[in-house]
């Protein structure tokens, strides 16, 4: 029986008010139930929903003095509570919000705060100086003004609130502009891959930055809209003792680890006990990891699917159906997902799409309106992604630009990659096609061993031909120190791909 889930109705369509406000969906609880729990200074301090909405409002207050209705104003701050009602004071007042990181340098932060026309960042003294000569500072006075509460600005399900710039796997990073209704429709897939939280008990966390998608709509907001207690702990880097502390300390049931999270437990072989659910996404996961998820954290792995323009489109959901090792799960009910060649949906290999209407998809890419259209075909908005149907279960095959083709065949590097995971010495690894002129291109695997561990080219080949199909293992495997990484901890392929490139022109 399939359960009701939030934002939709009974007949499993998306149920969106005319008028909608972020903020008040984020603080309609009791102000005295527990909406946060900061364990970040290893001490734990808790928060109300009605305290966290108290510091929304002193926010807003501050921000009224200099803001109007659709500006745009940056959040440079990591997992805390005034993260959080920073965001809110800004959706409260009709603003728009453009989450920053920490771990960007000068030129990224300038890039987007440009891009966005971010006149106002609101910050810590950690992220003052990350701004540098980027912003001039305010006096820290004027933030928390008293007053009465502020009204929630008037705005609809389509109001732009928040610009989330994509991670920039493959090409310039693009500001995704989403409207208030982009929480409701994160609500079905969160709840779908945590097997329907919102349980007695249920309380949500992630190592994944809040200024990502993955951080600020998979688990954040969802959590304060759903009622679940989130916990704020952001580490500087992952660490696998401190993950541990920040779960038992917290309280932690529900976690979205991101598939570089997981690896490194693995690799320490760390065991967490009282988990009901673990999320992931961003890459495919192998069965080998599944297959450890269950023997070390007691669960089953949920995989899910989405994009910063339109995320939480697919999902696992232990709770309903058992996993299929390879896929990235089923669509989450109101959303339409289909497999296109040459823009007609198939049952074989194709472009995976996302029907227009879906309630996570972007109203646009920020002031670049030949690349939103580029983004669509028809009724379709393209993911840029390879798939395939198996049944009703949607099987990632890899980016569009990414998959190899070679003496006739098309490969996904996905599936090699977690092959060559599976190896006792590999720690990571990108899987790009290398320019031949006899086979169009080869497979190239660029390899990071783990400290301690060796292996052979020869070895880790042999690995491979042994687990898939003959014309898929690299002919070629190159050792390095450390691969190009995206801030959220995704190989750019795009870099290894110029790497190869150059070497096949030499």
């Amino acid at each position: 029986m399939q359960r009701a889930l939030a934002g939709l109705d009974d007949q499993g369509r998306w149920d969106i008010p005319a008028r909608l406000n972020m903020a008040q969906q984020c603080l309609s609880q009791p102000d005295d139930a527990l909406a946060v729990i900061d364990v970040t200074s290893g001490a734990r301090h808790d928060t109300t929903y009605g305290a966290l909405g108290e510091m929304a409002d002193g926010l807003a207050r501050a921000l009224l003095l200099r803001v109007q209705p659709g500006d745009r104003v940056g959040v440079l701050l990591s997992q805390s509570m005034w993260c959080l009602a920073s965001h809110l004071a800004i959706w409260k007042i009709g603003a728009i919000s453009v989450p920053l990181f920490k771990l960007f340098k000068n030129d990224a932060l300038a890039s987007r705060i440009n891009d966005a026309g971010v006149e106002l960042v609101l910050t810590d003294a950690e992220g003052a100086v990350l701004l540098g000569e980027l912003a001039e500072p305010l006096q820290a006075d004027t933030y928390g003004i008293s007053g009465e509460p502020v009204d929630f600005a008037d705005t609809g399900p389509d109001d732009p609130a928040v610009i989330i710039y994509t991670s920039g796997t493959t090409g310039t990073p693009k500001g995704a502009l989403h409207g208030h209704r982009v929480l409701t429709g994160h609500l079905p897939g969160v709840a779908t891959s945590h097997d329907y939280l919102g349980q007695e008990g249920d309380c949500l966390w992630t190592p994944a930055d809040w200024a990502w998608i993955g951080g600020l709509f998979d688990v954040a907001m969802p959590a304060l809209a759903l009622g679940v207690p989130v916990v704020a702990a952001r580490m500087a880097k992952f660490d696998v003792a401190e993950c541990l502390r920040i779960i038992a300390q917290g309280g932690v049931r529900n976690v979205f680890f991101p598939p570089t999270a997981l690896r490194m437990l693995k690799a320490e072989g760390a065991e967490i006990t009282g988990l009901r659910s673990v999320a992931s996404g961003g890459e495919p996961l192998g069965a080998e990891m599944l297959a450890w998820g269950r023997s070390a954290l007691g669960v089953d792995i949920n995989e899910f699917y989405g994009q910063t323009e339109c995320n939480m489109v697919a999902s696992s959901c232990g709770a309903a159906f058992p996993a299929r090792a390879g896929c990235i799960g089923k669509p989450v009910t109101g959303f339409e997902l289909a497999v296109l060649e040459d823009g007609t949906p198939t049952d074989g290999e194709g472009d995976v799409a996302v029907r227009r209407g879906a309630a996570t998809m972007m109203l646009e890419y920020w002031q670049r309106p030949e690349e939103t259209a580029a983004k669509f075909h028809g009724d379709w908005m393209l993911t840029g992604d390879r798939g395939i149907w198996e049944g009703d279960f949607l099987r990632f095959v890899g980016r569009e630009d990414d998959v190899i083709t070679s003496s006739g065949y098309r490969i996904g590097p996905s599936e090699i990659e977690d092959c060559l995971l599976t190896h006792p010495a590999v720690a990571t690894v990108g899987v790009v096609g290398k320019p031949d002129p006899m086979r169009t291109e080869i497979v190239k695997a660029y390899v990071v061993l783990k400290s301690g561990f060796d292996a052979s080219a020869s070895d880790l080949q042999a690995w491979v031909k042994e687990r898939l199909a003959s014309y898929s293992y690299p002919r070629e495997i190159e050792f390095l120190d450390a691969l190009p990484m995206t801030v959220t901890g995704k190989v750019i392929r795009g870099d290894l791909k110029k790497r190869a490139r150059i070497e096949a022109a030499e």
